[in-house]
């Protein structure tokens, strides 16, 4: 088994430890940071989220992976940024205000990293003029939110509704998720996508910026 392989299957089985030990083996070796990341990380996020999506493994393994993912991402980080290397399109995440919990939000970001985006989390409590003033900064392709509460909701549409007053709604798609959160409410609040959980919010958002 090549060590890219072996790379894809520690990061897979959550082994942190070995994918950093791999990632800077084969930098050590020549072998290129975007090689690694295209041929090594993201295929076992890719196997992860397929997982994930089949019912085949559950949360607390999907965590574990991307764990592993990220750790083998900041070793190859200066690299890729040094190298110029092309990343995907920007995805802006946050939990809206008034809300607190972000495990959601959080294996999201991590999943979307592993399949090459770059993701930038603003974070919890997120009131609508953040993620305006985000959007005016960093240009992103996709704006994600999240709530957990059904107290908290409400915010999303108040977040789309002061993005198309500051005339930035036309610029980026916005998906949107969360437990009590539903197809039939996002298309309701005007949201472009909605997504159950973190391997379907990856295919969504490939689907909106193809």
């Amino acid at each position: 088994m090549s060590r890219l392989r072996t790379l894809t299957e520690s990061v897979i089985n959550g082994d942190e430890e070995a994918v950093v030990k791999l990632a800077r083996q084969l930098l050590a070796e020549g072998i290129g940071a975007t090689e690694i990341l295209n041929e090594g990380l993201i295929p076992a996020m890719n196997v992860v989220g397929d997982r994930m999506k089949k019912h085949e493994i559950f949360l607390p393994e999907v965590l574990l992976s991307a764990s592993a993912m990220k750790a083998g991402l900041e070793v190859l980080k200066p690299l890729l940024t040094a190298g110029g290397a092309s990343l995907g399109p920007k995805i802006i995440l946050g939990t809206v205000k008034g809300d607190l919990h972000d495990i959601g939000k959080n294996l999201v970001g991590m999943m979307l990293t592993g399949a090459g985006f770059q993701v930038i989390d603003l974070g919890i409590d997120v009131p609508a003029e953040k993620f305006a003033e985000a959007i005016r900064e960093e240009k992103p392709a996709i704006v994600g939110m999240s709530a957990l509460l059904t107290t908290t909701m409400p915010e999303m549409k108040t977040t789309i509704d002061a993005l198309e007053a500051a005339s930035l709604r036309r610029k980026v798609k916005v998906i949107v998720g969360g437990a009590p959160v539903t197809a039939e409410y996002a298309t309701r609040i005007g949201a472009d996508g909605y997504a159950p959980n973190a391997a379907l919010a990856v295919d969504l958002v490939r689907q909106l910026v193809q």
